[in-house]
């Protein structure tokens, strides 16, 4: 995606109408070969299927040639794992899923930077340049290896920690050496668990691209319109794909709802224990989220400063010949104040000074935070019935209610 000198805008949004985070890198050309993903990320469904099955059915099979599936002489029986059955069946297709929600939803973004003029003449190189060099970084083979590698390394150090329970379970069991790894532990700790930590730290590197080339188009001075009904000066497009990473929420909701369950039906722990864990869990996904769009927050300060000065003199030269003329006698003797125009005027003023006055500093609405917060508690709802009998919840939420 490329926009050369002989180039004009117009031409550029004929040839070139998409930017994908998603479509490319190692991997997504891997899946294509293999036929498990076509040009345009079709076949998910099947995708879905033979990844999760891959990371989830050997932990099955060996665990039931062990005798721990469902029972045996360990405390969490396969199948009774809560948190890892919910990590592979739920939020694995979750993390797969996501790519092609990303992809439809933010594949115009950068047409509407164009299509609202918000980038300069003068400044389109920089912007191609910010194209491009995101781009190159998406497909970036290095990237990815080191990505791998920082699974097998930093990720395989991590997980014991993780998922042990200071008990025996089907993957693993403590002793005076350190943890013994079953069979299905083993597939565990050197397949399934890094299928999902690269799947998920590839989600990251994403994320840290995204929020890259804003930066990089956050450096341009763009040409941002104060009286903008969006009250972002034009950039309200941007808050709309936040809902793209609504999947990626209701994912993480999913890891923190099962790591929370095993502690409770394994450990006997209370839901309420896990109250500071839960908000900064939430607030930590907020701000990964979010964050990005805050590179904006210089640019709409300094236009919201701008158009409230400029707007205000407007507003006090019109509003002095609207006293002059209809308070202080100005008007020709001819000229009717009912159905004047100048009343229609005076009221447009107020209201786009108002839109001015109530510019935000960031294309953020509450109510992108709200479902934000509400996808990722979701998957912990179920857990309050842990500290409460549904039929106590049910008259409650409908005693709220009615």
């Amino acid at each position: 995606m490329t926009l050369h000198k002989s180039q004009s805008s117009k031409d550029f949004l004929q040839e070139q109408t998409e930017f994908s985070l998603v479509q490319g890198g190692p991997l997504f050309q891997l899946l294509r070969r293999s036929h498990l993903s076509g040009d345009d990320l079709e076949l998910m469904r099947l995708r879905i299927i033979v990844i999760s099955l891959f990371a989830w059915m050997p932990l099955l099979v060996l665990s039931t040639l062990e005798g721990n599936a469902l029972g045996g002489n360990v405390a969490v029986p396969f199948l009774l794992d809560v948190e890892v059955n919910l990590r592979f069946l739920l939020a694995l297709p979750l993390l797969i899923a996501a790519e092609l929600v990303v992809h439809r939803r933010m594949r115009f973004v950068v047409l509407q930077f164009f299509e609202r003029n918000l980038i300069p003449e003068g400044a389109m190189k920089r912007f191609d340049a910010a194209i491009a060099s995101t781009l190159r970084l998406r497909n970036s083979v290095l990237a990815e290896v080191l990505l791998i590698v920082l699974v097998y390394i930093v990720g395989f150090l991590l997980w014991r920690q993780q998922y042990q329970l200071d008990t025996a379970t089907w993957h693993a069991s403590p002793t005076a050496e350190g943890l013994k790894l079953s069979l299905s532990g083993m597939w565990f700790a050197w397949v399934s668990l890094p299928i999902f930590q690269f799947l998920l730290i590839r989600w990251l590197f994403r994320i840290v691209i995204w929020a890259r080339f804003l930066w990089k188009v956050s450096r341009i001075n763009l040409s941002l319109v104060p009286t903008h009904p969006d009250r972002v000066g034009g950039l309200g497009f941007l808050s709309n794909t936040v809902y793209a990473f609504i999947p990626l929420a209701v994912m993480a909701g999913v890891i923190l709802s099962g790591s929370i369950a095993n502690r409770i039906f394994h450990l006997g722990a209370k839901l309420p224990e896990f109250t500071i864990l839960i908000g900064t869990y939430v607030g930590a996904l907020l701000c990964v989220v979010l964050s990005p769009l805050m590179v904006f927050a210089p640019q709409l300060a300094q236009a919201k400063r701008v158009g409230v000065r400029e707007y205000g003199a407007l507003a006090e030269r019109y509003v002095s010949e609207f006293d002059a003329k209809w308070l202080r006698g100005g008007a020709p003797a001819d000229e009717q104040l009912v159905g004047s125009a100048d009343i229609q005027s005076l009221a447009d003023l107020a209201n786009s000074y108002e839109v001015v006055k109530t510019m935000r500093i960031a294309p953020v609405t509450r109510e992108v935070i709200l479902r934000l917060v509400v996808a990722t508690l979701v998957p912990v709802g179920p857990l309050v019935l842990t500290i409460m009998p549904l039929e106590e919840l049910l008259k409650l939420l409908f005693g709220k209610l009615i």
